[in-house]
């Protein structure tokens, strides 16, 4: 299947039509699932180099066999490339990516929940500060399991150093351990150098250190205009009351923050930005929006919204912006590539909603008129890829037509596969297809219950029943074809079930796995005649078979894993005695998983409502006893 695909796919033609910008390629299979996502300073090149090199190793040449297309999101520099894949290597995770990358994640600085402003100081029994009381400012990278904010992700360790010495020069936020804080009995080096206002032996208090970490906040999140206007009432304040030093200090950290200002206006993305573009061709529109926030590149998505006759690309672009946005948190600023329709009530019902004044802007200069032009580039780009794909489908339904013998081509496959472990946490999985590829809002699973484990039989008729009883009904379509991935056994399973529903029109169709479980010799295995057709490696009908059974195979297995996680989560807080369906939610949602639960202490446990310190103490044993 993948090897012939591969055919059908001019690598050489492809780098032909690519630019030589920095940006981020994605390699995806026949049907749109990630291969390999990739970053470049010239793309022309480095896309290039997988093609016109005379031999490739054995893995990336597996890869390459595999590949139906390419999209690109272009970047202003190779900087933000590396960002943009690093978040789609997290989102979509290719498996080569897997493979071939080293996949540690990127670093963010986190700062931990605390007391806020209006609440006093927590103190132990011995009259010490409480170290979850004072937020802690620091380096993080990992999974993002701590109360708190995450801010990030920074391209390297070294950015987030530079941030974080910068941050504590600026709001002195402690970035110590908790363990280090409980045991301070004075001040640390930190305070000496003025990067601390020392809490853990209580020279400030919780509401004036709070505000320190509220501002910190407020200039990670780009508000750094609204934390110079309450320094620079403080400074007033410090001044008018004879306190010369900390004005003087205010004075300093004000003038800091404005060169810091200076700096992010000259990048050209200071404020909170989409950029979008459309493009129309050959009756299929392309909208492809780049997101930029507190001056960070967040990548780009292409959209595909299905079109009226005759639709220009203002109209395009103001339908979108009012099924996207209205359900979504909104940046100040919309850069459009056409003037869209009733521009200035698209403005007005999202600066309702936002709470804060949104423009819509369609004529723009510099960096802002760049940006659209980049966003002008992925749509044109995603649109060609889009095109393609959709030929080579209808191409291969037109094949399976004439495999099958139909006289019409088929509108729509339904794929059923089964996934378990040892008979545990049974799932069946239902995709659809049709001439213009995955139908995903349509997918369906179905958890198992009443079988023996791992009767594969029963647990096909019961998803089977289960999704056609419905249809009988009139609850949705009837598929053209039934594919199962199985043999004559699992063929009989599925006419039994629409025979005793009393379905007809249904052609049900096996795909077996041919000699040595080897890709393209497949046999199929007709349900209304039993006849077996071979198809061959280089039939497209059989790729196209091939590619939705491994879709079922993909959704079947990632909803068994998703059910047995969560089963296993339950059974071993329900061994704990004391803790019911209340406390075992409530823990799992505090700490975001079994694995938070386990990694907590028995402080943090007693911390969650409704958990007594004697039941914080018997959970706590039972994960460390």
């Amino acid at each position: 299947m993948a090897q012939s695909d591969a055919s059908s796919f001019d690598g050489r033609e492809f780098v032909r039509t690519l630019t030589t910008s920095p940006g981020v390629y994605r390699m995806l299979d026949v049907h749109g699932e990630p291969l390999y996502v990739g970053k470049a300073g010239n793309l022309r090149k480095r896309v290039g180099s997988y093609f016109l090199k005379p031999a490739l190793p054995p893995r990336i040449g597996s890869m390459i066999a595999q590949l139906a297309r390419i999209e690109v999101t272009l970047t202003r520099t190779e900087g933000e490339a590396l960002l943009l894949e690093a978040q789609l290597i997290k989102s979509l995770k290719p498996r080569y990516n897997i493979l071939l990358r080293d996949d540690k994640s990127y670093p963010y600085i986190y700062l931990s929940a605390g007391l806020d402003e209006r609440h006093g100081l927590q103190r132990t029994a011995g009259g010490k500060p409480e170290p979850a009381d004072f937020s802690r400012m620091a380096f993080h990278r990992g999974a993002k399991s701590g109360k708190g904010e995450y801010f990030g992700p920074y391209p390297s360790a070294w950015a987030v150093r530079e941030s974080l010495d910068l941050m504590q020069k600026l709001f002195r936020v402690r970035n110590c351990e908790d363990s280090f804080f409980r045991n301070r009995s004075r001040p640390c080096l930190q305070y000496q150098i003025g990067r601390c206002t020392a809490p853990c032996v209580g020279f400030i208090d919780a509401p004036a250190y709070a505000q320190s970490v509220r501002h910190a906040a407020m200039f990670l999140h780009g508000k750094s205009d609204a934390v110079i206007e309450e320094l620079g009432a403080a400074m007033e304040q410090a001044s008018a009351a004879l306190a010369f030093e900390r004005a003087a200090r205010l004075r300093d950290e004000i003038a800091t923050l404005k060169r810091l200002q200076a700096q992010v206006h000259v990048l050209g993305a200071s404020a909170d930005l989409d950029a979008l573009a459309c493009r129309i061709e050959s009756g299929t529109a392309c909208v492809s929006v780049l997101f930029f926030r507190q001056g960070v590149s967040l990548g780009s998505r292409d959209f595909f919204p299905r079109l009226p006759v005759d639709a220009a690309e203002g109209a395009v672009l103001a339908a979108f912006i009012a099924q996207y946005y209205l359900d979504k948190n909104v940046p100040r600023e919309l850069l459009l590539s056409h003037a869209p329709d009733e521009a200035e009530l698209l403005a007005g019902a999202l600066s309702a909603q936002a709470g804060h004044a949104v423009e819509i802007k369609s004529q723009v200069r510099g960096d802002r008129a760049h940006f659209v032009e980049l966003a002008r580039k992925n749509a044109q780009a995603a649109l060609a890829g889009r095109l393609a794909s959709q030929y080579t489908i209808h191409e291969r339904f037109e094949s399976l037509r004439e495999l099958l013998g139909l006289g019409d081509m088929p509108q729509r496959l339904e794929c059923f596969d089964i996934s378990h472990t040892a008979g545990e946490a049974t799932v069946a999985s239902c995709v659809i297809y049709g001439p213009d590829g995955a139908v995903k809002s349509a997918y369906r699973r179905f958890n198992i219950a009443g079988i023996e484990p791992g009767d594969d039989y029963a647990a096909m008729r019961q998803a089977l029943e289960r999704r056609y009883r419905r249809l009988q009904a009139g609850e949705g379509v009837l598929p053209d074809i039934l594919l199962i991935d199985g043999g004559k056994g699992q063929v009989a399973q599925a006419l039994g079930v629409l025979a005793d529903l009393g379905i007809d029109g249904v052609l049900v169709l096996g795909i077996a796995k041919g000699p040595e479980r080897r890709s393209g010799h497949e046999s199929l295995i007709r349900g209304d005649n039993g006849k077996i057709l071979w198809p061959g490696p280089e039939s497209h009908a059989l790729h196209l078979l091939d590619a939705i059974r491994d879709e079922a195979h993909r959704f079947a297995i990632t909803g068994h894993r998703r059910r047995r996680e969560k089963a296993r989560e339950k059974s071993r807080l329900e061994e704990i005695g004391g803790v019911g369906a209340k406390r075992r939610s409530a823990l799992l949602k505090h700490f975001g998983g079994i694995g938070g639960v386990a990694a907590a202490g028995i402080d943090e446990l007693a911390r969650v409502r409704g958990v007594s310190r004697d039941l914080a103490a018997r959970i706590y044993a039972a994960f460390h006893g």
